[in-house]
């Protein structure tokens, strides 16, 4: 069976690399999942999730703010502005981040942005341990 050679890296710092069966992620079009053999794809990430299965069967997830998706011969690379590894993300002090910003009840324009990246830690976080996070109005 073949396998997608993934490489996951951020302006900062390489993430992850290895071998995977399935990489899903959300462009500005939607979500995109990608398999050995897909087509050749360069695609504009927003926030959001990251999600990369190991040829090992193991999960790895990913909080990507901004950046690029390309597949070209079973080779994915993800270039992320900035990046976590959802293992990485303190799941109390995202809550905070997003507590901080919610505080006066109504999030102003140029909150917006730090509100979604806010909510994306949190999910990603909460997901590395099998949680969910319940929307707040």
């Amino acid at each position: 069976m073949a396998e997608l050679n993934v490489s996951l890296v951020a302006m900062d710092r390489p993430l992850w690399r290895g071998q995977a069966k399935i990489v899903v992620a959300t462009t500005v079009e939607g979500e995109i999942g990608i398999m050995a053999g897909h087509e050749p794809v360069l695609a504009l990430l927003v926030d959001g999730a990251v999600r990369i299965d190991t040829t090992e069967g193991e999960r790895i997830g990913a909080v990507v703010h901004g950046g690029f998706l390309s597949v070209h011969d079973n080779l994915v690379s993800i270039l992320a502005e900035t990046a976590e590894l959802d293992s990485e993300i303190d799941v109390q002090r995202a809550q905070a981040a997003l507590d901080r910003i919610l505080a006066d009840g109504q999030v102003v324009k140029g909150e917006k942005d730090a509100e979604l990246r806010a909510r994306s830690r949190l999910k990603a976080a909460m997901a590395a341990e099998g949680r969910t996070m319940h929307q707040r109005s």
